[in-house]
């Protein structure tokens, strides 16, 4: 049996993916991959998605430079998510979400008296606008 048909890929043949940072253990971002995309990955030892917007591969940093080093894959107990292990390359600290900041999940839940909002908890690193052109 070949490596990838442990993975239960749902009905579109995708799984959701994982990047957390190998040093921090910091979660960078969120993403999907299909079939290809993780044996991309594995061959390269770079982060290779699937873009659902866009119906294609997504080699990570292939606009940016912020490629994404993978030094471990994970599955977890059911088979249905996988978690990579990188190291975020192309900037320091590493750039991961197209915001300029180091992760995706930068957004905090601020519960206050006069209700809840979301407010940015990690600066952005450099302007998304000299990143992508």
């Amino acid at each position: 049996m070949n490596w990838l048909d442990n993975i239960k890929w749902d009905d579109k043949g995708l799984v959701p993916v994982i990047a957390q940072e190998k040093d921090s253990g910091d979660v960078l971002m969120f993403a999907w991959m299909n079939r290809e995309a993780l044996q991309k990955t594995a061959e390269l030892k770079r982060a290779v998605y699937f873009s659902r917007s866009r119906n294609k591969l997504w080699f990570k940093g292939e606009e940016s430079g912020h490629v994404q080093t993978v030094h471990d894959i994970r599955i977890d107990c059911d088979n249905d998510v996988v978690l990579l292990k990188v190291t975020q390359e192309g900037h320091t600290p590493g750039i991961a979400c197209h915001t300029g900041r180091h992760s995706c999940f930068y957004q905090r839940l601020n519960q206050s008296l006069e209700g809840n909002d979301w407010q940015a908890c990690e600066p952005v690193l450099k302007d998304p606008e000299s990143i992508y052109k």
